[in-house]
This record gives structure tokens, C-alpha cells and sequence, in this order.
């Protein structure tokens, strides 16, 4: 990561005690600019109100997921506006399971 900036990872390889240590530091520690997490590692319940952009680079074939992984943004405590960006590469498998994403909605 770039110089200055405190971040947090979640990932498949967290341990589940660790998972909400880094999600309450996250929450409550203005100084932490970027917080990692999987999409599927991150799991049911996770609150991520310090968070006000998420960004989904790897989309999955079934819709419920990325949306759960914005869902965590938007919980009861958000304050802040949450922006979503999706980064999808024209003519890729991504932009195949997006299209399907969107039909299946």
C-alpha cells in the first residue's frame, strides 16, 4: 500500500476472532482510510458504517453477493453518503457476469 495511509485487510485467511477487531478498529478509528475484504470472506453481519465508498472489482454470478458486499456499507449508524463503483473491463468474463448480474435483478 501506498506510504501514510493505515489500512485494514479481511480476507479468507482472517481468523474469525481477528474479523471483528478489524471491523470496530475500522469503525471507530478515523485514521484508517482503507479497509480490504473479500467479498465472500467477508461473511453475514458485518457492519462497515466507516465506510462511505465501496468498490467492487471481481464480481461473482450470483447477484446477492456484491450486493451484500454493498449492504455493509449501508447499515442503521451510516451517516455518511456511500458512493458504489464497479470496475469492470469492456469484452471480459466480468462484464459477462455483470450483464447476467443485471438481468437477474
Amino acid at each position: 500500500m501506498a506510504s501514510g495511509l493505515d489500512y485494514r485487510r479481511l480476507d479468507g485467511n482472517t481468523k474469525s476472532e481477528d474479523r471483528i477487531r478489524i471491523v470496530r478498529e475500522f469503525n471507530s478509528i478515523q485514521e484508517i482510510n482503507i479497509c480490504l475484504v473479500s467479498t465472500m470472506a467477508g461473511g453475514l453481519g458485518l457492519n462497515f458504517v466507516g465506510a462511505n465508498v465501496v468498490i467492487l472489482f471481481d464480481p461473482t454470478w450470483n447477484p446477492a453477493n456484491d450486493l451484500q458486499a454493498i449492504d455493509r456499507a449501508y447499515r442503521i449508524g451510516q451517516y455518511k453518503d456511500v458512493k458504489v463503483f464497479r470496475l469492470i473491463s469492456l469484452g471480459t468474463v466480468e462484464e459477462m457476469m455483470y450483464l447476467r448480474q443485471v438481468y437477474k435483478q
